[in-house]
C-alpha cells in the first residue's frame, strides 16, 4: 500500500522566537509611553511658536499696509518722494512697491529690492479694496524667504488713481529660527527617550527584586520541607497576595503529603492482616498431614479473607475512578422511597437477629445516579447496624427542601462518636478505637466511598453524633436544574460541620 508522502513527513513546528523579560517588557512600555508624551507635548510646543511667529509677521504687515494705504491717499504721483516717509532707506525689515492698477507699471518702491521680489510673486489683491488677512510664503533663487501680501490703494484723493500696493517681510531668520527650534526640540526630544529608558531599566529591576527573591524562596522548598513559607508580611503590597497565595498551596500540599503517607501506612495494616492470616493459615496446614475436612475448614477460612482483601479493592478502584474528574454520572429520575425499602428489606435479616429496628420517613423524586445512590444509602445503614446495639434503631428520613434539593438523614442510636473524630470519618481506612475493635472485620473505606459518590452529585455530606446518643450522616442532593448552585449550596451546607 502506498502512502501519501505529505501524511509521512513530521509536522512542522514553529519555533518561537525568544520571550521578552518582565523587566525589558516594562521598560519598553514605560520608555514608548513617556516618548508618546514627550512627541505629543513638543509637536504641540512647536505648532504653537511656529504659528505665534506667523501671526506677528501677518500682524505686522497688516498694520504696515493700512498705514501705507493712508498715508497714500495724500500724496500725489508726480512727487518723487511717494514711499520716502512709509519705508526708510535704511529699513531692510520689509519691503513696499506702488504700481498702477490699470497699467501695472512701477510708481515707486523702497527699499531696492525689486530684482528680489518681482511684481509676479506677489498674490493678486482682494477686491472691493480689502486688506488680506493672511500673506503667502515665497523662496527666492538666492534661498530667502518672504512673506507677500497686495491690496488695492487709493493716490492722491483729490484726483483719485487706483494702485496695487504690494509688500513683503524677510522671514529667513524666522525660518532658520523655526528649523533651530524643531532640531533643540528632537534633540530634547531622543534625550528624554534615552533617559526614561535607562529610568525604566533602573526601576524595574529595583522593582522586580522582590520577584527574584521570592523565586528563591520558592526554590528553597522541598518535598521534606513543606512547613516553609514565604511569610507575607515581608513582601510589597502587591505581591501580597501572591505570597498568601503561595503558603496556601504549601498547605494543601503539606495536608495532601501527610494524607497520603497516613494512606499508605493504613493500606500496608490493613493489607497484612489479611496476608499474615493466609499465611499462617497455610503454615499450620502444611506442619503435618491432615484429613480432607481438616484441608475442608482451611480453604473455607481463606476464602473468608480472600473475599476480605477482594471487597477492599474493589472499594479502592471504586474511589479511584470517582476521582477521576471524566467520570460521567447516569442522572435519572426516580422515587427515593422504594429504593430506600428494598436496601432495608437487604438488611431486614441482619437487623432482626440484633433486635434492631428499621424504618423510613418520607419520599422524594431526584434526578441522580441510582446505582450510586444505593450504594451510599446502603454503606451508611450497614455502618449503622454495625455500630447499634440490641435493642437500638437505625432510621432514614426523608426531607424534601423548598429549593428542590432533597435532603436524606440516616440516624442510629448506636455509641456516637466523639467529637475530634468527627472531622475525619470520611477519610479512608480512618476508623475510631471503638469501631475498630467492634468490627474488626470492617475496612475504614465505606464512609469515604460515600463522601466520594456526593462529591461526584455536587452534593455535601455531614455527619452529627453525642457519644452514647447515636449518630446521624446527612446527605444534600440537587436536582439536575440547580447543579449550578450546589458549589455555593455546598460550602454553606459544610460551613455548620
Amino acid at each position: 500500500m502506498c502512502s501519501n508522502p505529505a501524511e509521512s513527513r513530521p509536522a512542522v513546528v514553529p519555533q518561537q522566537g525568544r520571550s521578552w523579560s518582565l523587566v525589558a517588557r516594562l521598560a519598553f512600555f514605560y520608555t514608548l509611553g513617556v516618548a508618546a508624551l514627550l512627541l505629543v507635548t513638543m509637536a504641540i510646543l512647536y505648532g504653537v511658536v511656529v504659528q505665534h511667529i506667523d501671526a506677528d509677521d501677518n500682524t505686522f504687515l497688516i498694520d504696515k499696509l493700512q498705514a501705507a494705504r493712508t498715508d497714500l491717499a495724500d500724496k500725489k504721483a508726480s512727487h518723487g518722494g511717494l514711499l520716502a516717509d512709509e519705508v526708510p532707506i535704511e529699513t531692510a525689515d520689509y519691503f513696499m512697491r506702488v504700481l498702477d492698477w490699470q497699467t501695472g507699471q512701477v510708481l515707486a518702491e523702497r527699499p531696492e529690492k525689486g530684482e528680489r521680489l518681482p511684481p509676479s510673486v506677489f498674490p493678486s489683491p482682494p477686491p472691493d479694496g480689502k486688506i488680506p488677512v493672511k500673506g503667502v510664503e515665497y523662496k527666492s533663487s538666492a534661498g530667502s524667504w518672504f512673506l507677500v501680501m497686495s491690496a488695492l490703494a487709493e493716490l492722491d484723493h483729490s484726483a483719485p488713481q487706483s494702485v496695487v500696493l504690494q509688500i513683503a517681510q524677510d522671514r529667513s531668520d524666522d525660518k532658520a529660527f523655526t528649523k533651530y527650534f524643531g532640531e533643540l526640540l528632537l534633540a530634547v526630544l531622543a534625550g528624554g527617550v534615552a533617559c526614561s529608558a535607562a529610568v525604566a531599566l533602573l526601576v524595574a529591576q529595583r522593582a522586580l527584586r522582590s520577584l527574584e527573591e521570592m523565586a528563591i524562596a520558592m526554590e528553597r522548598v522541598q518535598a521534606s520541607h513543606l512547613q516553609q513559607s514565604l511569610h507575607r508580611g515581608r513582601w510589597p503590597k502587591e505581591l501580597t497576595s501572591l505570597a498568601a497565595a503561595f503558603d496556601e498551596m504549601l498547605g494543601r500540599l503539606k495536608e495532601s503529603f501527610e494524607r497520603l503517607s497516613r494512606f499508605s501506612a493504613d493500606l500496608a495494616h490493613e493489607l497484612r492482616t489479611p496476608i499474615q492470616n493466609l499465611c499462617g493459615e497455610a503454615e499450620v496446614a502444611l506442619t503435618r498431614s491432615r484429613t480432607a475436612a481438616e484441608y475442608r475448614e482451611v480453604i473455607e477460612l481463606s476464602i473468608e479473607e480472600y473475599q476480605r482483601l477482594a471487597s477492599m479493592i474493589d472499594s479502592l478502584l471504586f474511589l479511584a475512578r470517582a476521582e477521576n474528574a471524566e467520570t460521567r454520572l447516569n442522572r435519572v429520575a426516580f422515587k427515593i422511597g422504594p429504593e430506600i425499602d428494598t436496601i432495608l428489606d437487604f438488611y431486614e435479616a441482619a437487623s432482626h437477629e440484633q433486635e434492631i429496628t428499621l424504618g423510613r420517613e418520607g419520599d422524594a423524586e431526584l434526578i441522580a445516579d441510582p446505582m450510586l445512590f444505593r450504594r451510599a444509602v446502603s454503606n451508611l445503614v450497614s455502618n449503622a447496624l454495625q455500630h447499634t446495639p440490641i435493642g437500638g434503631r437505625v432510621r432514614v428520613l426523608v426531607l424534601a427542601q423548598n429549593d428542590g434539593a432533597v435532603e436524606l438523614h440516616v440516624q442510629d442510636t448506636g455509641c456516637g462518636i466523639g467529637p475530634e473524630h468527627l472531622p475525619r470519618i470520611f477519610d479512608r481506612f480512618y476508623r475510631v478505637d471503638a469501631a475498630r475493635s467492634s468490627n474488626p472485620a470492617g475496612n475504614g473505606l465505606g464512609l469515604a466511598i460515600v463522601k466520594s459518590i456526593m462529591d461526584l452529585h455536587g452534593g455535601p455530606v455531614k455527619a452529627g453524633s453525642e457519644p452514647a446518643a447515636g449518630t446521624t450522616v446527612t446527605l444534600k442532593l440537587f436536582r439536575e436544574k440547580n447543579l449550578a448552585q450546589s458549589r455555593e449550596d455546598c460550602r454553606d451546607f459544610k460551613s455548620t460541620v
